[in-house]
């Protein structure tokens, strides 16, 4: 066992994979990894609707792409510790089969179905504006997992609180539903997380945030509202899909261990720019107006002894 920087220990075989970001096929290196070595796995696999990546050939057919995403399923789910969490984007052309393979095949349990409703979706001519992606919660033991529900990042002022200014509100506020919200529009003013809709804008060409050299990059705040909830600190999230590396910046901002495999050089690169570029306890990009931040309870203030 090794000493661990953010406190605790951390097994030998463990230790050279932590806070790395890894070039090469995502499958090789989780077959690589020991077992039962993760606590929180975020996933943003490829769609299959032909984006054009660097690297990556996202076009396959139905058949070959549901048989990878079983098979990297299926190592995340063997790297998970007993009570780990994994979390899944995915759009609406293979979400539902993806969640059958991970509950009936893989023995996953789906805790929740969000939905990220983002602005700054693509106008269509012949159909509705998709304007949303899917976020997949499951866990490997529906009784036992980490959900931090008393976390105040992750509250948000209820309608009573907002909008009423109703002093029957509970000053602690309240968990946000699954539909997750944010108009441009809205900002800085509210955060908006009402219902299992999460409506956090996509980092747009012009957002501050936006990092350019990849088209699908996450907002921090949606990561920020998954690891805070579902993870502690010097816990480690695993990223299978690194891309602009918003899942590393966002642990190591939040005081967790990462790894993360990239299969795009340029990207990986890039995203280790970003990465040496935080340090912990550094806030998140994007605007958070939660019920702690309004108290002025930052994550520095609750994490200052690991550190």
């Amino acid at each position: 066992m090794g000493k661990s920087r953010h406190g605790g220990t951390v097994s030998t075989d463990l230790a050279r994979w932590i806070d790395r970001l890894w070039i090469g096929d995502c499958l090789s290196g989780l077959e690589s990894m020991p077992a039962g070595s993760v606590n929180l796995a975020f996933a943003d696999p490829p769609f299959n609707i032909g984006f054009e990546y660097d690297t990556y050939h996202d076009h396959r057919s139905d058949e070959e792409y549901l048989e990878w995403c079983h098979s990297w399923m299926r190592q995340v789910h063997r790297l998970l510790k007993p009570n780990g969490t994994l979390w899944v984007a995915m759009g609406d052309e293979y979400v539902a089969e993806l969640k059958v393979l991970l509950t009936h095949e893989l023995g996953f349990h789906l805790r929740s179905w969000v939905v990220w409703y983002y602005t700054f979706g693509q106008n269509c001519r012949r159909n509705f504006s998709r304007s949303h992606t899917h976020l997949l919660y499951l866990v490997k033991d529906p009784q036992k997992f980490t959900f931090n529900h008393g976390d105040p990042r992750l509250r948000v002022p209820s309608a009573r609180q907002r909008i009423y200014h109703d002093s029957r509100g509970n000053p602690s506020g309240r968990l946000p539903d699954n539909t997750w919200i944010l108009r441009p529009q809205e900002a800085p003013g509210s955060f908006g997380a009402d219902e299992d809709t999460w409506h956090v804008p996509r980092v747009n060409g012009t957002f501050r945030e936006r990092q350019g050299f990849h088209g699908c990059q996450m907002p921090e705040q949606v990561l920020g509202r998954i690891i805070r909830a579902c993870s502690h600190q010097a816990d480690v999230v695993l990223d299978p899909f690194v891309g602009s590396g918003t899942t590393a910046v966002v642990a190591k901002k939040l005081k967790r261990h990462f790894v993360g495999f990239e299969e795009s050089t340029e990207y990986a690169n890039r995203a280790c720019e970003r990465v040496r570029e935080v340090h912990p306890g550094d806030p998140l990009a994007g605007t958070d107006v939660s019920v702690a931040t309004s108290k002025g309870a930052g994550d520095d203030d609750r994490q200052s002894k690991l550190f």
